[in-house]
C-alpha cells in the first residue's frame, strides 16, 4: 500500500500568508456530484487533513445557503479582500474565501506536501502545476465538451450529432495525445523514476490526473478499454492504479462519501462512446 505524505510538508503555512495553520478547510461545492470538487477532497482524503464538504455533510447547518451567497450575482464579496465568486468550487480557510479549481490546488498543494520537493527544487511547485493544468485541460474542459460542444446551457439533446462528432474526433485524436504526452512526462528525467509525475513523490498533479482519467473511463467505458488494451499508455495506467492506493485515497475510494458520477462533468452516452 501507497503511503501518504501526510507528514511531509514542504513549506510552513507562515511562508504563504497569515491565514492560521489551524483554521479549518471548508469546501463549498455542488452536492451529489463530484466534479471539479473531487480532486480538492481527494488532496485531503489523501494527506489525512481533516476538512468539512458543507453541502454533502448532513452535520454541518450550512447546507447550500453558504454555497448560494458566495455565488449571488448580487454578491459583493467579503472582507478582508475576498472578491466575489463566479462559480464553486470554492475554498474556506479562516478568513480566507478562493474560488477555481487551479487555484485552490495552487494553495493547498505546498500546504498539504503536494506540490513536489520543495526543499531542494524551488520551482517545483509551477512545474506541478503545469502538469495539474494539462491534465485538466485534456480529461476534464475538453472532455466536458463532447457532450455540450455548442451550449453549455442547452440540453444534451438539442446538440447530439454535433456531440457524436466531438466525441469521436476526442477518443480518436485528443485523448490520445494527452495520454500520450503524461506517458512522456513519467519517462523524463522530471519524473524522477516513472512512478510519479514530478520530482518521485506524490503531487497534487497525481492526484488530479487520477481523478480526470476515472472520469473519462465512465464517460468511455468501451473506448478506454481498447486503449488499455493497446499497451500504448501503460505508464500512465499504472500510475492511476498507483493513486488508488494511497492510503488515505483507497479508504475514500471505498467509503460512501466518494460520490458517483452522474449528470455532471463526465456524462456516459452510449452513443458517444466507441463501438
Amino acid at each position: 500500500m501507497t503511503s501518504s505524505p501526510s507528514s511531509k510538508r514542504a513549506r510552513t503555512t507562515a511562508s504563504f500568508s497569515t491565514t492560521s495553520s489551524s483554521a479549518p478547510y471548508k469546501l463549498h461545492y455542488w452536492p451529489t456530484i463530484p466534479g471539479r470538487g473531487e480532486p480538492i477532497r481527494l488532496c485531503f482524503e489523501a494527506t489525512s487533513t481533516p476538512y468539512t464538504d458543507v453541502t454533502n455533510d448532513p452535520s454541518s447547518k450550512e447546507g447550500m445557503s453558504t454555497l448560494k451567497s458566495l455565488i449571488s450575482p448580487s454578491g459583493t464579496g467579503s472582507a478582508p479582500n475576498n472578491p466575489p465568486h463566479f462559480a464553486p468550487p470554492v475554498l474556506e480557510h479562516g478568513e480566507l474565501f478562493i474560488s477555481q479549481l487551479p487555484n485552490i490546488l495552487l494553495y493547498l498543494g505546498p500546504r498539504l506536501g503536494l506540490a513536489g520537493p520543495e526543499d531542494d527544487d524551488e520551482n517545483a511547485v509551477y512545474h506541478v502545476n503545469q502538469l495539474a493544468l494539462t491534465a485538466l485541460d485534456g480529461f476534464l474542459n475538453v472532455a466536458h465538451d463532447t457532450h455540450h460542444p455548442l451550449a453549455i446551457g442547452d440540453y444534451y439533446e438539442n446538440q447530439k450529432e454535433a456531440a457524436k462528432a466531438r466525441a469521436k474526433d476526442y477518443r480518436e485524436d485528443r485523448l490520445p495525445k494527452f495520454l500520450g504526452y503524461f506517458e512522456r512526462v513519467l519517462k523524463s528525467e522530471a519524473s524522477k523514476g516513472g512512478e510519479w509525475l514530478y520530482g518521485g513523490q506524490l503531487s497534487y498533479a497525481d492526484i488530479v490526473l487520477f481523478q480526470c482519467l476515472d472520469g473519462v473511463r465512465f464517460a468511455f467505458p468501451k473506448a478506454i478499454e481498447q486503449i488499455k488494451a493497446s499497451k500504448e499508455f501503460e505508464g500512465v495506467w499504472a500510475l492511476y492504479d498507483r493513486v488508488k492506493e494511497v492510503e488515505g485515497v483507497k479508504a475514500y475510494l471505498q467509503s460512501e462519501r466518494r460520490l458517483g458520477y452522474g449528470n455532471g462533468i463526465w456524462r456516459y452516452y452510449q452513443e458517444l462512446d466507441a463501438e
